[in-house]
């Protein structure tokens, strides 16, 4: 299926793949990303992932040194912090926008989204962290605000990876109710309360905050599982 793909698709494809095994935590904050062995596990060239690396940086999840190529992010507790702070402001933004505007559709999306929330906290996961993350974006790109959504997207990006480092297991318990107290709210039309439902929720989740040690493991066998999803091959 990989080698069919246009260029544009495989590109696309890698950058999916790095991407989600960063946000479910399966590559670790700090860990090196050799392009070779990158390459040879995707089945792609160095090229296409050199490529991915730099958009990933552009979002913050990965960190590019000359001469000591790429590695996974990893912010510092006063840097998530900035982060946690500067997502807290456009998320009110966000909660403002939609309050009173959220079609039956788009509500309906939503507990869809917080449902499968609920089924991959149950089974303990780091999937619900990714989730978690989708479903603020969801809110972005329905205030059809481009340029809102770009910076939430980036900063729930740094977020998800924040969490990766220093969240402690069960850290997102209460999000999920958390969740449908916001649709509630923007279906309500009470954008105050939104608002400030969104605030407090962001704080909750900074405050349940913890560090805990990795283990890191060989980045081949981290990556085999999101190479099949994309239908990339090994070399």
């Amino acid at each position: 299926m990989g080698e069919r793909r246009t260029p544009v698709l495989r590109a696309e494809s890698v950058y999916r793949a790095l991407r989600r095994a960063i946000i479910e935590q399966a590559l670790k904050p700090g860990m090196k990303l050799p392009e070779d062995s990158i390459g040879e596990q995707l089945g792609v060239s160095r090229t296409l992932v050199r490529e991915a690396f730099g958009r990933l940086a552009v979002e913050g999840l990965v960190e590019l040194k000359p001469n000591k190529g790429a590695s996974v992010a990893y912010p510092t507790l006063e840097e998530a912090r900035d982060v946690f702070e500067v997502r807290r402001g456009l998320e009110r933004l966000v909660a403002e926008n939609l309050a009173g505007r959220l079609t039956p559709a788009q509500a309906a999306e939503l507990e869809a989204h917080v449902s499968q929330e609920e089924k991959a906290h149950e089974q303990d996961g780091p999937e619900s962290i990714r989730l978690s993350g989708e479903f603020h974006i969801k809110l972005a790109e329905m205030t059809g605000n481009a340029l809102l959504l770009r910076y939430v997207q980036e900063a729930s990006s740094r977020c998800s990876l924040i969490l990766a480092i220093y969240g402690r297991p069960h850290s997102t318990e209460c999000a999920v109710s958390e969740h449908r107290q916001l649709i509630e709210a923007l279906r309500a039309g009470d954008a105050a309360r939104a608002a400030d439902l969104m605030d407090h929720h962001l704080r909750a989740v900074v405050t349940r905050a913890l560090l805990t040690p990795r283990v890191e493991r060989d980045i081949r066998d981290v990556l085999a599982p999101y190479a099949l999803s994309e239908g990339l091959n090994p070399a």
